[in-house]
C-alpha cells in the first residue's frame, strides 16, 4: 500500500472541502476501499474519514417515507424489529449480504458504492481490465472464467457484475440517493445512480467529484410489507448472489396491483425488471404466472462462457420469491 494523506473532518462542509483539496476519497466502513488500497486497485492520494460526522448515522420510519442516514451500520437497520415489520425486503438484503464481522462495520451510503468482485479488476497479475485501466481490454471476455459475471447490461468493453444486495431492494422501490457537494445538494432517483459500462466502463456512478451521498430514502407503499429478497449463492455463508431477487406485491384478492421486481448476481448495475413486473399486473399470482415473470425478466439475458446457468437459476429465483411474497401478502410467513 502506498502512503496517503488522512484527514478526519468534523463537518460535512470541512469533508467536501478536504476532498477537494486533496484530490482523495471518502472512506466510511472501508470494508471495501481498504481492500482495494491493499492490493494495489486504487490508489488514492488521501482519504477523508466521514464516520465522525453523527449528523449522517441513524435511521428513521417515517408514516410515508423511510429515511436512512448515510453512516447508519448495515447491523443495525438489519436488526430493527419495526423495519424487519414495514420492509422485510430491506432488513433481508442486508442479513444476507455479509458476516456479522463485516456488517457491525459497514455503512449504507459505503454499501451501495461497493465495487465489483470481477478476479480480473481486483487482481493486478491481468493488465486487461477497463475498469481499472481503460482502453486496456477486458479479460473476461477475452477467453476468461465468466460464470460469476454479468448477463445483463453487459458491453463489448466490460462484463464484470454489481456485487451489492442491499441496492436490488432500493431500486425495486423507487429508492432515492441524496447528496452534497462542492455544487450544493441533489436528490438522485436510485435508479439513476450507476451507470452502464458501455464504451467507459471505469465511470460507475453519476456521482461528481467530492460529492458526498449523505442519506437514503425508500417511499412507503403496500407492496414494501409483502417484500422478500432471496439469494442464490455457491455456500449459504455470507457468498456473493450467483443470483437474487428483491420483490414485492399489492394483491387484491388473487390479482396484482403493484408488483417490484430487481434482480442481483446477474448485472452489471442494479437492475429494475420492469418487462416481468408488466407481464404480472392485473393477473393473478400463481405459480405459472411466477415462473413466467421470471422468464421474462431474463429474456434479454446474453449469457457467457459458464454462466448459462443463470438464466435458469435466475429464473427460479424471482419465481420463489414472488411466491413467498404473495404468501406475506396473504398473511403468511
Amino acid at each position: 500500500m502506498l502512503n496517503f494523506a488522512y484527514h478526519s473532518p468534523k463537518t460535512l462542509a470541512d469533508a467536501i472541502d478536504a476532498i477537494r483539496n486533496s484530490g482523495g476519497d471518502i472512506l466510511a466502513g472501508g470494508t471495501t476501499m481498504v481492500d482495494l488500497m491493499k492490493i494495489g486497485v486504487h490508489e488514492p492520494p488521501a482519504l477523508v474519514d466521514i464516520t465522525g460526522l453523527a449528523d449522517l448515522e441513524g435511521h428513521e420510519i417515517g408514516p410515508d417515507r423511510i429515511r436512512f442516514g448515510a453512516l447508519a451500520r448495515m447491523t443495525h437497520v438489519a436488526d430493527d424489529a419495526d423495519l424487519v415489520s414495514v420492509a422485510p425486503v430491506l432488513t433481508e438484503s442486508l442479513w444476507k449480504a455479509a458476516s456479522p464481522q463485516l456488517r457491525n462495520v459497514a455503512r449504507l451510503g459505503g454499501n451501495i458504492l461497493q465495487r465489483t468482485r470481477c478476479p480480473y479488476f481486483r487482481d493486478t497479475a491481468y493488465s486487461q481490465c477497463n475498469k481499472r485501466d481503460p482502453g486496456s481490454g477486458c479479460a473476461a471476455l477475452d477467453g476468461g472464467e465468466t460464470s460469476h459475471h454479468a448477463i445483463l447490461g453487459g458491453s463489448s468493453g466490460c462484463v464484470a457484475m454489481y456485487p451489492g444486495d442491499w441496492a436490488q431492494a432500493l431500486i425495486a422501490f423507487d429508492a432515492e440517493v441524496h447528496t452534497q457537494g462542492p455544487a450544493g445538494r441533489r436528490t438522485i432517483p436510485f435508479a439513476d445512480l450507476h451507470v452502464l459500462p458501455g464504451d467507459t466502463p471505469e465511470i460507475e456512478t453519476i456521482l461528481q467529484p467530492g460529492e458526498i451521498v449523505t442519506g437514503i430514502t425508500v417511499p412507503v407503499v403496500p407492496a414494501l410489507k409483502a417484500s422478500h429478497y432471496l439469494k442464490a449463492r455457491d455456500r449459504e455463508s455470507y457468498a456473493f448472489a450467483s443470483a437474487s431477487a428483491a420483490v414485492g406485491v399489492e394483491l387484491d384478492g388473487d390479482t396484482v396491483r403493484d408488483v417490484r421486481i430487481a434482480l442481483g448476481g446477474v448485472a452489471t448495475t442494479p437492475w429494475r425488471a420492469r418487462a416481468a413486473e408488466d407481464s404480472l399486473k392485473g393477473k393473478p399470482l400463481t405459480e405459472k404466472t411466477a415462473r413466467e415473470a421470471g422468464r421474462i425478466a431474463f429474456a434479454d439475458a446474453k449469457d457467457l462462457k459458464g454462466s448459462a446457468y443463470k438464466i435458469k437459476l435466475g429464473a427460479d429465483v424471482v419465481a420463489g420469491a414472488l411466491m413467498t411474497a404473495k404468501s406475506r401478502a396473504q398473511g403468511g410467513e
